[in-house]
């Protein structure tokens, strides 16, 4: 019996998905950190400010033609988190929380794996509610404010709820401040976010923030980026967006083991990342990221 194009067209695309999952890696650890507001031209090459994630670009995978989603920061930290905006168009507040719509933190807890982010400066362990602390500085030009912690930046906050919680919600135990980041990272949950504080996310203050940015990965993570090598476990830098300069293209590097080192040029979004999250963990994908495939070509076994 002849099979139609359409139904060999299926087959082809079924059968590719499998060999995609296939090449994957089982790591035991995967760390994610989000950073803020810079395109990847202001990353890439760029020594001098930013000399330790160079050095972790060309030891590395990185991709030379990501995109973020759109403006301006929420909407993309929740396109990450749950394949989708939710609604939101802005970097207020949300009020209609918490949302009970699919998310990478609640599939993995319901597939019986672990979830914790982990943010910067974040008050207390749970706090859903604050949504920022501020710091004031005196320049010689007179007096500058700005948001230390930003809810803004952390997206499971909108899906944490108290018991007796609605499906796709989230515990509070999720909501970690990095001062709760493990010493040890085999005590790392299968997979983590770290959100740093927008002294330390390359948010735009006073022009030094790539360089601070920069120390802070080097010197909070670089220890459990070198052990993640040897053990089975990744680490990954991504930007929420550019700084509306350009066509939001912004880096992401990708270190650790398993990996096919060197440039990238497939064309990605957050979407295709948040796909690559959830087929690496072996869970259904999540929102738009069902419509897209993961990110090929940067693992050892991809085809």
């Amino acid at each position: 019996m002849a099979i139609s194009p359409f139904r060999f067209a299926l087959a082809i695309v079924a059968f590719s998905a499998q060999a995609l999952r296939a090449a994957l890696p089982n790591y035991d650890h995967v760390v994610v950190v989000v950073e803020e507001n810079h395109p990847a031209s202001e990353i890439y090459g760029n020594t001098m400010e930013a000399p330790y994630l160079n050095q972790l670009k060309d030891r590395g995978a990185w991709l030379a033609n990501m995109s973020a989603i759109t403006h301006p920061s929420q909407p993309n930290y929740l396109h990450l988190f749950s394949g989708r905006a939710q609604g939101v168009t802005t970097d207020e507040k949300p009020t209609n929380v918490p949302f009970t719509t699919p998310n990478l933190g609640a599939a993995l807890l319901a597939a019986g794996k672990t979830f914790v982010g982990y943010s910067q400066s974040l008050p207390n362990a749970g706090d859903a509610q604050t949504d920022g602390t501020y710091r004031y500085v005196y320049y010689p030009w007179g007096w500058s404010g700005w948001q230390v912690y930003a809810r803004k930046h952390v997206p499971w906050t909108n899906w944490q709820s108290p018991k007796p919680r609605p499906a796709n919600t989230l515990p509070g135990a999720v909501n970690q401040p990095f001062s709760a980041f493990p010493v040890n990272p085999a005590e790392l949950p299968d997979v983590a976010f770290v959100i740093p504080d927008q002294d330390h996310d390359m948010h735009n203050i006073d022009g030094s923030e790539i360089q601070r940015a920069d120390n802070f990965l080097r010197k909070r993570l670089g220890a459990y980026i070198d052990w993640a090598e040897a053990h089975n476990s990744l680490f990954i830098v991504t930007w929420d967006e550019d700084d509306y300069s350009g066509t939001n293209r912004i880096a992401t590097i990708f270190a650790g083991a398993h990996l096919r080192k060197g440039k990238n040029r497939g064309a990605w979004t957050l979407h295709n990342l948040l796909r690559t999250l959830t087929d690496l963990e072996g869970l259904a994908p999540i929102g738009k990221a069902a419509n897209v495939i993961r990110i090929t070509g940067i693992f050892e076994n991809d085809p």
